[in-house]
């Protein structure tokens, strides 16, 4: 069984920036996020910048939980548009 790195970078569809924001809210490792709630981190961080961030920020957020919460992933669970709100 392969060990997950612990960079946040090593999350698909987390990059420099999107690492910079979830280091904002005290997520600061793969670990951090496991079986957290995305839609409070979030909030959270609409709450730290205090201003709206966009929604696609949301959809990340569910993939890096999905991510670090799971050994085996789903392909197609690793892309963060798979993720969007239901219409």
């Amino acid at each position: 069984m392969k060990k997950q790195s612990e960079s946040l970078e090593s999350i698909p569809g987390i990059g420099i920036k999107m690492a910079q924001a979830l280091k904002s809210i005290g997520i600061h490792q793969v670990r951090d996020l496991k079986h957290r709630n995305p839609e409070k981190l979030y909030k959270l961080l609409e709450q730290t910048v205090g201003a709206h961030v966009d929604k696609c920020v949301l959809y990340v957020f569910r993939t890096a939980v999905y991510y670090a919460s799971h050994e085996e992933h789903d392909p197609d669970k690793l892309k963060w548009w798979n993720w969007k709100d239901k219409e």
